[in-house]
């Protein structure tokens, strides 16, 4: 009996966290897809385009150490609501933001919109990592940022359909805000209800203060190497994304309702990447289920290609044979997170250089084909990052790690200020370099000191 309370406990809770990285992963690509949006709505340049982006993940910077300390205090349940409400309160503030077309209020509801975002990501991180055992926890991670993945490949197609569609036709700029308003009331509403539905449940309780002394995170040289290898995986991550779009406007000649498809593509690479993750870093003994939900995931990716883009079977196809390509390679890993961190930071930095120095089809899919290997990245770095810390660390740890998020503020500057001066291609170098970092602390930064 108690027994079966333990696995519904760990089914809630799972539960409750899924939904929750469904909702900060949809807000967090909404605002980046939005960049190009913004772009055109206030004629600005790339590089002030993307101060959208800084303006969210700045957040991170400022209040994820404070937010990571004060969680001790509430428990992860008040936090998860509170991080909604906030979400809730930014994404409201759009709607005058938009009527009075005015650039700084998109940046302070941007602002409110994050801190709710980082409340959520600060709690459900170590809340995934808590909830079971240790040397499932990588599977878990990958599985909750595949369901966040669902989300992020869903938030440009919704760009893409409603409100890039027929934006040339509109050509006052009044009109071109307007079609942000309806999106951003729809999502504040819709975590309102969430929160209420998490006032109203009661979760498993995980973590707390340690009985065993040990010494400060910050003394963990892990953690730190971790931390920063958040930052550049996080920066190259929403440097690519933020700047796909109108990259394949300038080199494609593209529409921007169709680069938004494309943009879909790319983040939808993460969610299958991540399903494959939590199916090769799980515990899974069975062979026969493993190898059928490769194959489930596999026909997703068909599926969701095909759908973003209209229907096009041959995109689904090709979107699948990279998602092939994708599994094969993850066999390199064995099963392990810092090999299979190493084989895709490599490859990913082998992505970009191609895109850098070559165009057409080419460099539209080596760009888009870089999604499907961020996948396993963030959920493997912060399991490498918080090894062998007690539950009693995880909270401060995970708040270390969530500042350096700040990288999806500063790198998509650098890159935007490349692609201003010298063009859109020269600026995904900053990536390939990010990657490199992120493949030494595969294989020697994330050891346990």
């Amino acid at each position: 009996m108690a027994q079966e309370q333990k696995n519904a406990n760990y089914g809630l809770g799972m539960s409750v966290i899924g939904s929750i990285f469904f909702i900060f992963g949809f807000a967090t690509t909404f605002i980046i897809t939005l960049s190009g949006k913004v772009k055109d709505i206030f004629e600005l340049t790339e590089f002030r385009a993307q101060l959208l982006s800084f303006a969210f993940f700045i957040t991170y910077f400022i209040i994820s150490i404070p937010i990571g300390l004060y969680i001790k205090k509430i428990g992860y349940k008040n936090a998860l609501i509170a991080g909604l409400l906030l979400m809730a309160a930014g994404s409201f503030l759009f709607y005058p933001a938009a009527k009075m077309v005015s650039f700084p209020l998109f940046l302070a509801a941007t602002f409110v919109l994050a801190s709710g975002v980082v409340f959520l990501q600060t709690a459900a991180n170590p809340y995934v990592t808590a909830l079971g055992p240790q040397d499932s926890a990588g599977g878990r991670l990958n599985l909750t940022q595949a369901l966040n993945s669902i989300a992020t490949m869903i938030a440009p197609w919704i760009i893409a359909t409603f409100i890039f569609k027929g934006t040339d036709q509109m050509l006052d700029q009044a009109q071109k805000a307007q079609t942000v308003q309806l999106p951003f009331i729809l999502m504040g509403v819709m975590v309102v209800l969430v929160a209420l539905a998490i006032f109203l449940i009661k979760l498993p309780e995980v973590g707390g203060k340690s009985e065993e002394q040990r010494k400060s995170v910050w003394g963990r040289p892990h953690v730190l190497l971790g931390a920063l290898g958040i930052f550049f995986y996080v920066g190259a991550e929403v440097g690519t994304g933020g700047l796909i779009m109108s990259y394949l406007k300038t080199t494609l000649s593209m529409a921007p309702e169709v680069a938004g498809k494309y943009v879909a593509i790319y983040w939808g690479g993460a969610m299958v990447g991540r399903f494959f993750g939590s199916i090769m870093l799980s515990n899974m003994q069975n062979t026969t289920r493993k190898y059928t939900y490769v194959a489930l995931v596999l026909l997703l990716a068909l599926v969701s290609g095909s759908f973003v883009t209209e229907w096009s079977w041959n995109i689904g196809l090709i979107f699948m044979l990279i998602a092939v390509g994708n599994f094969v390679l993850m066999q390199f890993g064995g099963g392990r997170e810092g090999r299979s961190l190493a084989v895709f930071a490599l490859t990913a930095a082998a992505l970009a250089l191609i895109t850098a120095f070559s165009t057409g089809n080419i460099a539209m899919w080596t760009v888009i084909s870089i999604g499907m290997f961020n996948s396993i990245m963030f959920p493997n770095i912060f399991t490498l990052a918080v090894k062998d810390l007690d539950q009693g660390e995880l909270s401060t740890a995970s708040g270390i790690i969530n500042t350096l998020i700040c990288g999806g503020a500063i790198i998509p500057l650098i890159m935007g200020k490349i692609a201003d001066v010298s063009g859109y291609s020269w600026a995904f170098i900053v990536p390939a370099v990010c990657y490199l970092y992120i493949f030494f602390f595969a294989i020697n930064g994330s050891k346990i000191r």
